[in-house]
């Protein structure tokens, strides 16, 4: 149950200095606010700005130096050696319109699906946009909402308020009448009433709040690892241009000659050829665009990505818990019956459940309650405790003339049951039995006086009461679930379920959804020792009877267990473990506060979207992973073969033209389609790690391949300095494909589509003589092309040697074909 709890009458007066009415503020009042532009209405930041996006694809260090470069070589009427610029255009063209299209996507979801609150206007309760909130505004609050602007507790009811956004404190802290609710704050028990007391930018918290909602792509090992990369890449660029332009200037004639502006050209163009072959420009652009993508396709699935670095996380989710009610079952609960507790019940308990279900809040037992027990004349209450997960139960106290004169207590049986008395065995004994059929049971007990502590969170179940009755209800399991957890266990993804409901009564739905039978592991009986609470949290599957601060305890041990763990759940007891877990997922029925916290929300509540939203995380991943692999060798081989010229005074062996094109062909494209490829791997940390173990001796490989068509051809002597440029192309064409093959492995039709179309670029760029003339590819002689191709053989069988390598000593991702 997740709130049976109940709050003071919506009349009850405001506290001393406000300005609305018990009925809150008039329409007038409410409109003369908005005019002034008084309203709860800040810059939207639920992902990034339109400036962001393009400042983040444009304006970076590597954009500048192709800028730079690109200035140089048209200034010196070197245009045809300038077409990398268009590739950087291009790069950027690219990423700005996939992030704006995911940018737009997302941000019309987060407005359909925003914060909404309840109201008093004109003596009548309203549900309103949480933007559309004026200062004075009263507004009703219960378990499971988010405060959207600073508040002020103004009746005389108690709540239990998680500040962790503000202050980084998960303990609950309770508010009573005159304190303070800061925005971004969640309410996890009880119920009021609030004044507004600031709005919009004037709250304390909203630099926060929004910080804590809005989308990011820069929180991952992925984008920290490449960020590392091209730090290493940024301080090697300078020494190494220096050594490429010494180096030609040295083999045209020295120092001494350089007063011909011809030889500046020929060192300029070398030099920038040497340096931008270093930068992998296409690799951070098709991270952004994966995620953005993967975001994309999410939404259009019916997923609200809050963060999108949640993509990365779903690639590596290895354990998967889940709440029960609203997960499995579909969140509806229907009233079942009512059952004698053993000694008959007392007088007045339907008065009693009339109001426990008239003053539900945000629970679907309570309101199961209420549609079985219709209020007709309410009666009114001295007193009220609300709900909460921890004590698991709530009540509510009537005056001696009522009719139902004391304290009724509605909560779950092992709660409320454990005194000593042989009614309250006999009853305990009886919901055991009605439990272990599977329906969700509570009982309704009652005390002839008012709980010690009523209304203000300290009230303590008295020790003499005697059990009423007991109620049932029952929960439909989603058809969807059985199909769905056996996709999970088949990708090798654990599977928990920790419910805070009776474990007979999770074992037996548990038992419906493959788990096996038996009851689930009674949460009460969970050691405190954290090693041994690991150990029985790694053994065992199902739990019940698990309390939120459990929930959140189980988490973090299934972390330090080194695993990735997702949770899904739809009650404000969740709301702690979501945020616990490496990735939160809410279902469309969760509460404000749940969905607050999730990184992902399930829009129509759909178990079975959990299949295509995990595939989705790994095929962004994988696939990154795999590109960034084809970069790195790039970068590496790039960076080797421009140390190697300038170290020994060679003359650099490629044109900037004709890297661009074999950039394009063997790299660029085909890893922007390759990126977008479906993919069941899940993802496993050391993506660096594993990326470099490939790049760098495959780097080497191509290095020493390149270079010794080079050297060949100085030590033989009698070639044109574009057969050199030539041979050297075809050999780094044939080896950068070959790579290309390499990591793109297990191979399927679109793949074999893609590789076809590179080796077809590369045929017409050495033979249709438009391609020949523009790209000074003149044909070597037969020694130099026989050099040539053995290199190009020599390079393709180390990658093939590397790759091998890898597979055997490095633990690649876990591969499960969907």
């Amino acid at each position: 149950m997740s709130d049976a709890g109940g709050k003071r009458p919506l009349t009850a007066g405001p506290a001393q200095g406000s300005r609305p009415g018990p009925g809150g503020l008039s329409s007038a009042e409410v409109l003369e606010r908005t005019r002034a532009g008084r309203v709860n209405s800040v810059p939207f930041a639920a992902s990034r700005t339109v400036w962001q996006i393009i400042r983040a694809n444009v304006l970076t260090l590597f954009n500048g130096i192709v800028a730079c470069s690109f200035l140089l070589l048209f200034i010196l009427d070197q245009w045809r050696d300038a077409l990398f610029g268009l590739s950087a255009v291009g790069n950027s063209v690219i990423g700005i319109v996939q992030e704006y299209r995911a940018k737009r996507s997302l941000d019309q979801l987060a407005v359909l699906h925003a914060a909404r609150s309840r109201v008093l206007r004109d003596g009548v309760r309203q549900e309103i946009p949480a933007a559309g909130l004026v200062p004075d505004d009263l507004v009703v609050l219960g378990a499971g909402d988010q405060v959207t602007a600073d508040l002020q507790l103004v009746d005389d009811d108690y709540l239990e308020v998680d500040e962790s956004f503000l202050t980084g404190e998960s303990e609950p802290v309770g508010k009573h009448p005159g304190d303070r609710l800061l925005a971004g704050t969640l309410i996890l028990a009880g119920g009021g009433v609030a004044r507004v007391v600031k709005v919009g930018e004037e709250t304390f918290a909203y630099r926060l709040t929004s910080e804590a909602r809005r989308f990011s792509l820069v929180t991952s090992e992925i984008r920290r690892g490449l960020e590392r990369v091209f730090t290493v890449v940024s301080w090697l660029l300078l020494p190494t241009a220096l050594l490429v332009i010494n180096a030609q200037v040295q083999t045209h004639g020295g120092w001494a000659g350089m007063q011909d502006p011809g030889r500046w050209t020929v060192t300029a163009v070398a030099a920038v050829a040497g340096v931008l072959a270093m930068i992998p420009l296409g690799l951070l652009l098709l991270t952004s665009v994966a995620f953005a993508v993967g975001g994309l396709r999410l939404a259009r699935q019916k997923v609200l990505v809050q963060e999108l670095a949640a993509v990365e996380v779903l690639a590596r989710v290895d354990v998967l818990c889940v709440d029960k009610t609203g997960t499995l079952s579909s969140g509806s609960v229907a009233f079942d019956a009512v059952h004698d507790a053993g000694a008959g019940p007392a007088e007045g308990w339907r008065a009693a459940l009339e109001w426990f279900g008239a003053n539900a809040v945000t629970s679907s037992t309570a309101a199961a309650i209420g549609e079985a027990f219709p209020a007709s004349n309410a009666l009114p209450e001295v007193s009220s405790v609300p709900f909460t997960a921890a004590q698991k139960w709530s009540s509510v106290t009537f005056g001696p003339a009522s009719g139902a004169a004391g304290t009724w207590i509605l909560g779950a049986p092992d709660a409320l049951l454990g005194g000593p008395s042989a009614g309250c065995r006999e009853a305990h004994r009886r919901a055991a039995a009605l439990a272990s059929s599977g329906l969700r049971t509570l009982a309704l007990v009652h005390n002839p006086w008012r709980l010690p502590g009523a209304g203000t969170g300290t009230a303590g179940v008295p020790g003499h009461t005697t059990p009423a009755l007991l109620l049932t209800f029952h929960e439909n399991l989603r058809e969807d679930a059985p199909r769905t957890l056996d996709f999970f266990r088949q990708q090798g993804v654990t599977v928990k379920i920790i419910s805070g409901d009776d474990p007979r009564t999770v074992g037996i739905l548990a038992g419906k959804v493959g788990f096996g039978t038996g009851a689930a592991y009674d949460a009460r009986k969970l050691p405190a020792d954290p090693d041994l609470l690991e150990q029985v949290v790694e053994a065992h599957n199902v739990f019940g009877s698990v309390t939120p601060a459990q929930k959140q305890d189980m988490i973090r041990a299934l972390k330090r267990r080194a695993h990735t763990v997702a949770m899904t759940g739809d009650g404000v007891n969740d709301v702690l473990a979501l945020k616990e877990a490496d990735l939160g997922i809410a279902m469309d029925s969760a509460s404000p506060a749940t969905k607050a916290v999730a990184r992902l929300v399930l829009l129509d509540g759909r178990f079975d979207r959990l299949p295509a939203i995990v595939a989705e995380g790994r095929r962004a991943i994988s696939n990154i992973e795999r590109v960034s692999m084809v970069f790195l060798s790039k970068t590496m081989y790039s960076t080797l073969i421009a140390l190697t010229t300038g170290i020994m005074l060679l003359p650099f062996p490629f044109l900037p033209r004709q890297l661009s094109a074999i950039d394009g062909l063997t790299i660029g494209l085909p890893a922007f389609f390759l990126a977008l490829q479906p993919s069941g791997q899940r993802y496993e940390p050391g993506f660096l790690k594993r990326s470099l173990a490939f790049a760098v001796p495959a780097g080497v490989g191509v290095a020493a391949s390149v270079m010794g068509v080079s050297i060949y051809a100085s030590a033989t002597g009698g070639h044109s300095t574009a057969a050199v440029q030539t041979a050297s192309t075809l050999t780094l064409s044939l080896i950068a494909a070959w790579i290309l093959v390499s990591v793109s492995r297990p191979l399927n039709r679109p793949k074999f589509l893609i590789l076809a179309g590179m080796y077809g670029g590369l045929a017409l760029l050495f033979t249709v003589p438009l391609s020949v003339e523009f790209f000074r590819l003149d044909w070597p002689p037969p020694d130099l092309l026989a050099a040539s191709l053995l290199a190009a053989i020599a390079g393709s069988l180390a990658v093939e040697a590397v790759k091998h390598h890898q597979r055997g000593r490095i633990p690649s991702v876990r591969t499960h074909q969907e």
